[in-house]
């Protein structure tokens, strides 16, 4: 069996879900999520799960597994997906892949980069660092360490730039040196297909999202959550721009802008992120399936 993990990638709000399932539905076949966000129980209306009837019309897997108080990491994810591949595959010659979590679908698809040991005494050097000078400091030592990784990681994403500023600091090169160095063997192909919109039709789309989910209860659904807004999980878009709000420094209007901007931003960097498979990969996100379909093969 020539096995085929095809991975629908691009940015929120661009339209993967659709396309997902309508491949999914073509080839009579099941998808796998990459997206990070949607791991959850507890965050559904903030991460834009596919709907009851979407869910139920195809398949689904690694959507909504999980506890937020149970963090997935890349290497547990890439471990559980890769054996849920060898599983899938007996069944089927192509899976589907959608998520805009880019680090995720690189583990599953290429394995994840070896990186070196991180001593203890590093990583309180750098927690005391981030509690006396905050995500602007991370930020700027990060990019003082790393500027080429300072362009691609999530710079809103605490954990992400402490990890890749541990490397850093234990090795003495920067954390980018180690990417790419090379790929894990696979029992299967990927084949990568990007979706696109021009930048201001996209933003509109986001604007659109971020509305439906205000008026679906996201408030409502992130205060449930107050409780664990420390945890690694709920520092995405959408979620933690909210905790000012429950405290009493910002009204709900700027709250609901930030979020936009804050998502607006977010798919920048995951322009960014998925420029690095090259432009014979990007798509338009109105193409019709058909042409996609003969695309494929």
């Amino acid at each position: 069996m020539n096995a085929k993990l095809i991975y629908v990638a691009g940015p929120t709000g661009v339209g993967k879900t659709a396309l997902s399932l309508a491949l999914a539905k073509h080839y009579k076949t099941e998808i796998v999520s990459c997206d990070s966000r949607q791991f959850y129980k507890e965050m559904k209306i903030g991460t834009a799960v596919p709907s009851a009837e979407e869910l139920a019309s195809v398949p689904h897997h690694f959507i909504q597994y999980e506890s937020v108080t149970n963090p997935v990491s890349v290497g547990e994810y890439e471990k559980q997906a890769l054996e849920k591949l060898k599983t899938l595959f007996e069944k089927h010659e192509r899976i589907i892949l959608t998520g805009g979590s880019g680090l995720f679908a690189q583990a599953l698809m290429e394995g994840l980069d070896e990186f070196p040991d991180i001593p203890d005494e590093v990583k309180m050097q750098l927690r005391v660092f981030h509690q006396t000078h905050g995500l602007h400091g991370l930020q700027e030592l990060l990019r003082d360490q790393d500027p080429t990784h300072y362009r691609n990681v999530d710079r809103q994403n605490p954990l992400r730039l402490m990890r890749a500023l541990e490397v850093c600091f234990a090795s003495g090169v920067p954390y980018s040196s180690f990417l790419g160095k090379s790929k894990a063997k696979r029992s299967f192909d990927s084949q990568v297909i990007v979706l696109h919109q021009p930048r201001e039709i996209l933003y509109d789309r986001i604007n659109q999202r971020v509305d439906q989910m205000i008026e679906e209860g996201l408030e409502e659904e992130v205060k449930q959550l107050e409780a664990h807004k420390d945890l690694g999980s709920l520092r995405t878009v959408g979620y933690q721009e909210w905790w000012d709000y429950f405290a009493g420094k910002n009204d709900k209007e700027a709250t609901i802008l930030e979020i936009k901007r804050n998502t607006r931003r977010y798919a920048k960097r995951q322009i960014t992120w998925f420029n690095r498979y090259g432009k014979e990969v990007l798509f338009p996100a109105n193409m019709p399936i058909d042409d996609f379909i003969k695309h494929l093969g």
